[in-house]
């Protein structure tokens, strides 16, 4: 199943870059999409290596059109604060669509966008609140090792698409 929705995906970036005239050989414009996930057909196209405190975490990313415009976004350094002790916080440097479904909710491991402030947010912790409108719109969700988060104050965190 999973095989058949990175296909999917795949196809759809295919697409995307007929569709704005984009050839990914000449480094032209691929849409947003950066070309290594342009190209690739394989499952990690849709996998994030996060890395916090000198720990490496995966993520599975949402398929939705802003988990989409966040990876375009790739390479990302973010200095991330903290929130009532259950999430870390950074302002992206540019909005990014808000086409992913809402939701009020949410699981320890998301990585969530918040529209109003253009936040990414990654939630290590659950402390039983949901989130105000309009809601969050998932990214994606960590795989393992969420708690290299659950420290006090800032960190520094990395994202970049998993070779």
């Amino acid at each position: 199943m999973r095989r058949m929705a990175c296909m999917v995906f795949a196809l759809l970036i295919a697409l995307q870059s007929v569709a704005c005239g984009a050839d990914n050989r000449s480094g032209k414009d691929t849409g947003g999409i950066p070309a290594s996930a342009a190209k690739s057909t394989e499952i990690n196209s849709m996998k994030l290596r996060i890395t916090a405190n000198g720990k490496v975490m995966t993520a599975t990313m949402a398929d939705n059109q802003t988990a989409r415009d966040f990876i375009a976004m790739l390479p990302l350094t973010l200095t991330m604060d903290d929130l009532f002790g259950r999430e870390k916080f950074a302002t992206l440097p540019k909005a990014a669509s808000q086409g992913g479904p809402r939701q009020h909710a949410y699981r320890v491991g998301q990585i969530a966008y918040w529209s109003p402030k253009n936040d990414v947010a990654i939630f290590y912790r659950h402390d039983g609140q949901t989130t105000p409108n309009p809601g969050l719109i998932i990214l994606g969700e960590i795989d393992a090792g969420v708690e290299a988060l659950n420290v006090s104050g800032r960190v520094t965190v990395t994202f970049e698409l998993a070779k």
